[in-house]
């Protein structure tokens, strides 16, 4: 068994305060109290808070190599989502396997420093850049875990059903790299990939399709239906009013609106941004259990637009946050935005009674569902000890009371307040003074 002492650590009741917790060699909590255990002299003192640590719901390793490479175009030309994705096609077209892993372990690395401890990869850059399949079908899926596996991140790898190019169309030339013809192909796919996650401990699987307008209607039907029953299911959906536009005039309704009529939506389904959704639509969708996985750096970033949180929230709903093109990686700004939308259209402060509280939660719980695992609190007995810790002696944590603490990292940290961050009970990342 290994000890820690933490200042305080959060549970869903509250602060435990101080917190000793003890772990097996595998990172499992064992014992959890506020009590220094009997006839144990070696506890690691760590003066910091101890927070879960943050689940990255959503993640194209690949997009973070062009990072601020979108960010000028010509006076006189228009940019919107659909011009970023031509960089975005340029960036995916110059991919080896080396240069995946290299790129993913730097990015995975990136995250821990700033609090995440796993990350759900949305993975469809799968063969080489003429198109043709590598020897091994999930060779670079294989690389996001093996990279996941240098960095000590934990990973749960999505492979992605692509086949059309957009509503009805034939891939275009510059999507050569993600498309699998059929659903027959995609499962080949899937099953390989499950060889790839068998060489990392902490690899699991999740899969799904691109969106409504990459994957042939009746294939997303028929992919949920024929796939494996108990894995996390993910897409792309209502992203932006272009793909709102055509959905309608192709399938004769709006992309959330299909996939409620059509998908026995629930706790397996994680729909990635659905920024664009009439009340309608949003009541349904938070009704039916599934999770929104709200990415609100990349979707100010796109232009996107903002989600409708508040209402979302209004009739149940749960999310999850990912850092999607890693334009932003730090999970409290995400956070933060996420409530600031919200004031800057409603013209009020707090979005929530307790904002931070609220976050916090739907971040986590959601997004270890993204994951495909489960948990009963932030930390329990016979969970790991994968967690975020925060200096509090920094001057704005250093002066909040207990009741004002988790306000004070979640509105005002930055990630500079991050000692450090623990994966199975071993520190993956810590601080150097």
């Amino acid at each position: 068994m290994k000890y820690f002492q933490f200042h305080s650590l959060l549970l869903k009741e509250g602060w435990l305060s101080p917190a000793f917790v003890g772990v097996d060699d595998k990172g499992i909590i064992q014992y959890l109290l506020s009590n220094k255990p009997s006839n144990i002299e070696a506890v690691e003192m760590v003066h910091g808070t101890a927070l879960p640590g943050f689940q990255n719901a959503h993640s194209h390793a690949f997009q973070y190599s062009m990072a601020g490479m979108a960010e000028q175009h010509a006076t006189d030309a228009s940019d919107d989502f659909w011009s970023w994705r031509e960089a975005m096609y340029a960036c995916a077209g110059s991919f080896s396997p080396e240069g995946m892993e290299k790129v993913a372990t730097t990015l995975y690395s990136h995250l821990l420093r700033n609090g995440y401890t796993s990350v759900a990869e949305f993975h469809y850059l799968h063969h080489d850049g003429q198109g043709k399949q590598y020897s091994n079908p999930a060779e670079m899926g294989e690389r996001l875990v093996a990279a996941a596996k240098t960095a000590g991140i934990k990973i749960t790898l999505i492979p992605i059903f692509y086949q059309r190019g957009d509503f009805g169309k034939e891939p275009q030339l510059r999507q050569r790299r993600f498309i699998a013809a059929t659903v027959d192909d995609y499962f080949k796919l899937l099953d390989k990939s499950k060889q790839a996650i068998t060489y990392y401990e902490h690899a699991k699987l999740g899969f799904g399709v691109h969106s409504l307008r990459a994957v042939d209607a009746k294939n997303i039907i028929t992919t949920y239906e024929e796939g494996p029953k108990k894995l996390p299911f993910h897409l792309h959906a209502a992203e932006q009013l272009g793909e709102v536009e055509r959905c309608i005039e192709y399938l004769g309704k709006r992309p959330v609106e299909w996939l409620l009529d059509n998908l026995p939506l629930n706790s397996r389904f994680h729909l990635v941004h659905c920024t664009h959704m009439t009340s309608l639509e949003t009541e349904q969708l938070a009704k039916s259990g599934a999770n929104a996985v709200l990415c609100p750096g990349t979707e100010a970033n796109l232009g996107d637009g903002i989600f409708p949180l508040k209402l979302f929230a209004g009739h149940g709903g749960n999310w999850s946050i990912g850092s999607d093109s890693h334009i932003s990686l730090n999970p409290l700004e995400d956070l933060r935005w996420l409530d600031y939308a919200q004031r800057l259209t409603t013209y009020k402060r707090n979005t929530f009674a307790d904002g931070a509280s609220v976050l916090t939660e739907k971040a986590f719980f959601s997004g270890i569902k993204a994951m495909g695992s489960h948990a009963q609190n932030y930390f329990a007995i016979g969970q790991p000890l994968d967690a975020v810790v925060y200096d509090i002696m920094q001057p704005l944590l250093a002066q909040a009371e207990m009741k004002h603490l988790l306000s004070a990292i979640v509105y005002t940290a930055d990630t500079s307040a991050v000692l450090g961050t623990l994966v199975n009970g071993n520190w993956m990342y810590k601080k150097q003074y």
